[in-house]
């Protein structure tokens, strides 16, 4: 675990960033409903969202020194986000405390895995003074635990489905009024609209030839409704594990 906090680029190129925008946003959002499911088992609550949650599970467990010195000097020479810090001793900390201890853990999805994949994928956050995450190319609150519990999981970690959500510009997802049409969305770059639609066979984003509404306020006019993006991952996941095109 360490030595892939070790192959992060803290801070990458500004266009790469923004190119994984979306998939960084879906990640975020997955691990903040995740950090709920957390929370709640060991008592964390009021630590929530960004926390070392073996500090709650085993209050007593140490990982080895060394690791933990090795650990301390990398943060302490890259990171300055006191919250990206915290995530990343708690998964490393994780990580060893499940090799040692993997029956006295709770049937949850991983805690970090979604973060990991975040910082994989373009860096770390700021938090503002608004309490706003800022995500290197988007803004997100990161709302309540109740609120984030409640919300839709990211229905996979596959790269390929991170990588079908991933493209430039504002996107916004649409389907058809009975929902059994394919998966479209309106993507306006620089005020450039670009209408398009994932094929189930292709795997991939193309032109619809038909014009998209301008704002999700407008799709009952064009025949379409508006799709939360977690929604719209369902669909392109489903296509893709359909297709066997899994990693």
């Amino acid at each position: 675990m360490l030595e892939r906090l070790r192959a992060v680029e803290w801070v990458g190129d500004w266009d790469d960033v923004l190119a994984r925008v979306m998939s960084r946003r879906l990640l975020m959002r997955e691990y903040l409903r995740r950090a709920g499911m957390w929370a709640q088992a060991y008592g964390a609550e009021a630590a929530w969202p960004f926390f070392d949650v073996v500090e709650y599970a085993d209050p007593e467990f140490a990982i080895p020194p060394e690791v933990a010195a090795q650990l301390q000097e990398y943060l302490g020479q890259i990171i300055a986000i006191h919250a990206v810090k915290r995530t990343c001793t708690g998964a490393v900390r994780l990580a060893d405390y499940r090799a040692r201890r993997p029956d006295a853990l709770p049937d949850l999805p991983d805690l970090y895995e979604p973060l990991l994949l975040f910082y994989e994928r373009g860096g770390e956050f700021l938090q503002d003074n608004g309490g706003f995450l800022d995500l290197s190319g988007v803004l997100v609150r990161p709302g309540t635990l109740l609120g984030r519990l409640a919300g839709p999981p990211l229905s996979s970690l596959d790269p390929a489905l991170l990588d079908a959500v991933d493209a430039k510009g504002s996107i916004t997802y649409y389907t058809a009024a009975d929902r059994q049409g394919p998966l479209l969305r309106r993507r306006a770059v620089r005020s450039v609209p670009y209408d398009e639609a994932f094929g189930r066979d292709s795997l991939r984003w193309e032109p619809t030839g038909t014009q998209l509404p301008a704002s999700p306020e407008k799709a009952a006019e064009l025949g379409v409704v508006w799709l939360d993006e977690m929604e719209a991952a369902a669909l392109i996941w489903a296509a893709i594990a359909e297709a066997g095109g899994a990693a």
